[in-house]
């Protein structure tokens, strides 16, 4: 099949890259020159495990390129995906401001059928919006479909290639067909293809990440109670998850979520539930609960140096929301910094992918260190926000070399046994769990 995918950021990127991997020319447009010049000449603008290689085979394929001409990307295709930014606005409601100007740009150049697809989280009536923007110039056949993605950054790859479920929302048959020949390559396993409505199609992405967002703040929460009561939240978290009707995943207590999808989610489902005049109190609490939680970690270090951070200098391990990504959006890294820093302390942090987005956006704020053990030199602890796996199994004769006399951990991620931390002589503080 021939697809447009019109935006080249995380989402557009991967879904434009897997659907040429599975044979379909796909022509990527983005209005960003620069960005489409590098594209074009096999150079990545995202970091993604496993991206990269199909990326290239598929360039070197000819079954994907990049245009800055919508026209162009758009005029044989027989499925163009939105894959445009949602940003939240001032009130938290998401921005369609760029979905609903490429579909007014649409309805001026489009000729013949066309399936048009929001691939964009967007809130519930978007596919209406979208319709009526193409329809203002455009008086032919098209439909507009509802097809949210379900990607977890560092596993993008191989959620889009081996879906646990693809939601499409529309009523339109023929889009229907189109739509199921597309993924058929993606769900031979029997993994559904699930067609609804358009609107309760928008309504499930929103109702998908705000569930997972209520599980990882309930179990902060609980972590919470733990350190007061004197429990196990991981004993808590192995007792609760073995309920098949609760699961393992999204248990595991930390420093809050971030990134680019649960915050702005749980927002715009919040300001989507007020405009029908319906209060979503527990997603309000969970959003509170989660912005606390960012900073328990530094309420445990002031705690610990009597409230005095004033010239101290502290190791930053992980600056990205999650491992093997190098997104900060919304990273509880980045809370920690400030918190720090205000309150007269400096930070040297390291993370394998994420500093030169840190770089970015804070400067000089804080130090940078080339690997994970300088970050510790001179450093009066240890404070550990992102689980990459490298962090998870250290050298610890290398750290007792740097930290010396300040065998000291903050560990918002639980990645040591506490029994081993108190075996090795660190005062060891981590989420939910007894101090070493």
């Amino acid at each position: 099949m021939k697809i447009a995918v019109v935006g080249t950021g995380y989402v557009g990127l991967v879904t434009g890259t897997c659907f040429a991997e599975t044979g379909n020319k796909v022509t990527c447009v983005d209005i960003d020159k620069a960005k489409v010049e590098k594209l074009s000449a096999g150079q990545i603008t995202i970091y993604e495990p496993g991206l990269e290689k199909i990326f290239l085979r598929n360039i070197k394929e000819s079954r994907l390129k990049f245009t800055t001409e919508l026209e162009e990307a758009i005029e044989d295709a027989e499925i163009i995906f939105l894959a445009l930014p949602t940003p939240p606005g001032a009130d938290g409601s998401a921005d369609l401001k760029y979905v609903l100007g490429v579909a007014d740009h649409l309805g001026k150049i489009l000729k013949g059928y066309k399936v048009i697809v929001n691939k964009s989280t967007v809130p519930v009536g978007t596919a209406d919006k979208v319709s009526a923007a193409i329809a203002k110039n455009y008086s032919g056949e098209y439909d507009v479909v509802s097809n949210p993605e379900f990607l977890r950054e560092g596993v993008a790859v191989d959620d889009f290639m081996k879906p646990d479920r693809v939601v499409v929302g529309t009523r339109s048959e023929r889009a229907k067909k189109l739509m199921s020949d597309l993924y058929a390559p993606f769900v031979r396993q029997g993994n559904p293809v699930i067609f609804m409505d358009e609107r309760s199609s928008e309504l499930t992405k929103y109702a998908a990440n705000s569930f997972l967002a209520t599980k990882i703040s309930f179990m902060n929460e609980i972590a919470q109670l733990c350190e007061r009561m004197g429990a196990d939240v991981d004993m808590v978290r192995r007792g609760i998850g073995s309920d098949d009707r609760i699961g393992k995943r999204f248990l595991f207590p930390g420093i809050g979520y971030g990134g680019s999808c649960f915050p702005k989610d749980v927002q715009a489902l919040i300001m989507s539930s007020d405009e029908v005049n319906y209060e979503f109190e527990i997603l309000k609490a969970v959003e509170k609960v989660n912005a606390l939680q960012k900073l328990h970690l530094v309420q445990k270090i002031k705690v610990f140096y009597k409230n005095d951070l004033q010239g101290k200098h502290f190791a930053l391990w992980g600056l990205a929301f999650k491992p093997n990504t190098d997104d900060i959006r919304e990273a509880p890294a980045l809370a920690i910094i400030d918190a720090l820093t205000s309150a007269g302390a400096t930070v040297t942090a390291y993370d394998p992918e994420a500093m030169p987005n840190v770089k970015a956006q804070i400067k000089d704020k804080i130090q940078y260190a080339t690997n994970q053990y300088d970050a510790l030199q001179n450093a009066a602890a240890l404070i550990i926000a992102t689980e990459w796996s490298e962090f998870r199994t250290p050298d610890f004769e290398q750290m007792d070399q740097q930290l010396k006399n300040n065998k000291i951990i903050f560990d918002g991620r639980n990645l040591f046994d506490v029994a081993k931390m108190k075996e090795l002589d660190y005062h060891y503080e981590s989420i939910g769990r007894a101090n070493a």
